[in-house]
């Protein structure tokens, strides 16, 4: 049976993102006309979308975050950010255009209240059969893990940041 999936990454661990442009890789090698939309990732340059640079005819990349959200920060202009980025995961979604969606970080608009799960999962839900959407980000919403065909949990065993190291570029950026 071929069936577009929906695939849920989430859990405290590092690696959500990184799964999901692996699976973008894949799919460009086979052809797929990928799109990704970053809802929280912005301000500076990351590595994938450095590398994506080079799939320009294969790949449509859109950082609309404002960047991470902090707990005791103003919201107001995440909350503009991610209903814009969120029209545009509407419009990419029902293009038809797209074999592969990556919604980056989508679960953070979720929680934080900017969009409403339920106008999510309606747009979800109506895609186009074929069309596989890759959803990233911490703390997923229950309603968005029971539509889902697939979801991987990442959970953090160890990490070098608390041994005082640093991101590092080409690891986590």
């Amino acid at each position: 049976m071929k069936k577009g999936l929906l695939i849920v990454n989430t859990g405290n661990g590092k690696g959500k993102s990184t799964a999901a442009f692996g699976t973008m890789l894949r799919a460009v090698g086979q052809g797929l006309h990928v799109c990704v939309v970053q809802f929280v990732k912005g301000g500076w340059k990351y590595g994938e979308l450095k590398a994506v640079e080079r799939f320009r005819d294969l790949v449509d990349f859109f950082v609309i975050g404002k960047g991470f959200i902090f707990d005791d920060a103003d919201k107001s202009e995440h909350r503009e950010a991610a209903q814009k980025a969120w029209e545009k995961a509407k419009e990419v979604i029902r293009s038809g255009n797209y074999g592969l969606i990556i919604l980056d970080e989508l679960t953070y608009i979720i929680n934080y209240g900017f969009v409403p799960v339920e106008d999510i999962l309606e747009v979800l839900q109506n895609r186009d059969p074929a069309m596989h959407v890759i959803i990233t980000g911490r703390k997923a919403h229950p309603d968005l893990l029971e539509a889902a065909d697939l979801v991987t949990e990442m959970v953090e065993q160890k990490h070098p940041f608390h041994k005082g190291i640093k991101a590092q570029k080409g690891i986590e950026y």
